[in-house]
């Protein structure tokens, strides 16, 4: 890994890959599956929690399920000298803005929003330019999607990092 660390190892690899596959497992079942110690998994999960490899035990959501079929992926253009801070601000108190990061390239900032429907992203839409600072806003509106947020294999690809020291 060029000098770093290693981020995990073989069983940091494992447990995280058991969890992301069943969240609900629970630490004494993991353990079993895993042939180690119920102390060990809770210690590496403290661990990798601590580290912020681990951020959130939280369920994942679906917003079509929430009857936010629409998913849209915006590209702000911020007023110069201003900052990002205060539209970042007015942005989370948008319940529909699911993630603001920002960017290089032709725009500032890039959001993924949902909506109830096209129509109804034309309100999300409008609630997101008049946050402060936003000049512009061009819009990608999702048909499909073909890969869903995943995290596992680059879980497995950072566990593999572990073994290649440059032997």
């Amino acid at each position: 890994m060029l000098g770093m660390d290693a981020p995990i190892d073989d069983l940091d690899g494992r447990i995280i890959a058991l969890f992301l596959a069943e969240p609900k497992i629970g630490v004494l079942e993991a353990s079993r599956r895993l042939h180690v110690a119920r102390a060990t998994v809770q210690s590496r999960l403290d661990r990798l929690t601590e580290r912020g490899i681990i951020t959130s035990w939280a369920p994942r959501i679906e917003p079509a399920a929430l009857g936010y079929p629409v998913t849209a992926f915006l590209t702000l253009e911020v007023r110069q000298g201003e900052g990002r801070a205060p539209v970042a601000e007015d942005l989370a108190a948008i319940p529909e803005v699911l993630e603001a990061c920002t960017i290089t390239g032709s725009g500032d900032l890039w959001c993924r929003v949902v909506a109830r429907s096209n129509a109804d992203l034309q309100r999300v839409l409008d609630a997101v330019v008049t946050a402060s600072g936003v000049v512009r806003v061009a819009t990608v509106i999702a048909l499909q999607t073909e890969l869903p947020p995943r995290i596992g294999p680059l879980v497995a690809a950072a566990e593999s990092d572990t073994g290649s020291s440059g032997d």
